[in-house]
């Protein structure tokens, strides 16, 4: 009886009391100088920014690999908030001094745009590379841009409605394009790929927090994302403390052209008054 009593109440604690944010795995923390912090994409590791990295000469670079991916533990909803809960005690963890810069990968753009609106004296530069920023369709006047981004929207649900097909797909567009550990969907990170996609990508506020940003943001994309909805990129650029950097015949992958872009935006070269 006793013993029943007392795993009630623990039931009853653990629903009552707020749960602790998980601690997050730090991939790379190398080198020294200024703080620059690096935030994959969904269903992705640090890998992604292989291309960035090494290239950061002066700075102590840290990657840390998001709630469910790589080797961080997993979450329980995945919503915004819960990604940036255990993002922050995870920098928190690292006693930094002074503001850092701040940089995300499509997801980690959108949760780096949540973080420094959220923790403006902490970020001192932030740079989104290739975010998947969609207003709701109910907010877009533009009939063809609206059916956009619905069907971005539906295909979204397609994806977390049917896991055989997606975790294929993946794997086979992996190979194709010798993506390694940038794109992995498996049965270990199923529910945070599909639960992220489902309360970040698809219901976000990533307008309105890149617009509540007191610092500096650069945002670089590709001309050839898939990811990106028409007209976007545009109420982006209009905002008075936001730079973007095109760059064309590219996609969605922090490669190439595109990572030698996000590695100028990052080091502040091009910006004006840096």
């Amino acid at each position: 009886m006793v013993e029943a009593t007392r795993g009630v109440l623990g039931d009853l604690v653990r629903r009552l009391l707020p749960r602790r944010a998980p601690m997050l795995h730090i991939a790379e923390d190398h080198g020294t100088g200024p703080v620059i912090i690096l935030l994959h994409g969904i269903a992705s590791t640090a890998a992604t920014f292989a291309e960035v990295a090494p290239e950061l000469h002066g700075h102590r670079r840290i990657a840390i690999e998001l709630l469910g991916f790589g080797g961080s533990p997993p979450g329980t909803e995945y919503t915004i908030e819960e990604h940036i809960a255990a993002i922050h005690r995870t920098i928190r963890s690292l006693r930094l001094r002074g503001p850092f810069t701040l940089v995300g990968h499509s997801l980690g753009a959108l949760l780096s745009a949540r973080y420094a609106a959220k923790y403006p004296r902490e970020v001192g530069r932030l740079v989104l590379i290739s975010p998947p920023v969609y207003l709701a369709p109910s907010e877009i006047g533009d009939p063809m841009a609206r059916r956009r981004v619905e069907a971005f929207l539906r295909s979204y649900a397609f994806l977390r409605a049917n896991k055989d097909f997606t975790v294929a797909a993946a794997a086979g567009i992996g190979r194709l394009l010798q993506l390694g550990t940038t794109l992995q969907i498996t049965e270990d990170n199923w529910d945070a790929f599909t639960r992220s996609l489902e309360h970040c990508i698809e219901s976000q506020t990533t307008i309105a927090d890149i617009a509540a940003v007191r610092a500096p943001v650069d945002v670089v994309y590709g001309g050839l994302d898939q990811f990106l909805a028409p007209g976007t990129m545009r109420i982006v650029d209009r905002m008075r403390h936001v730079t973007t950097h095109r760059v064309e015949l590219h996609d969605h992958v922090v490669r190439g052209r595109l990572a030698r872009a996000a590695v100028a935006a990052i080091l502040g070269e091009g910006r004006p008054g840096d």
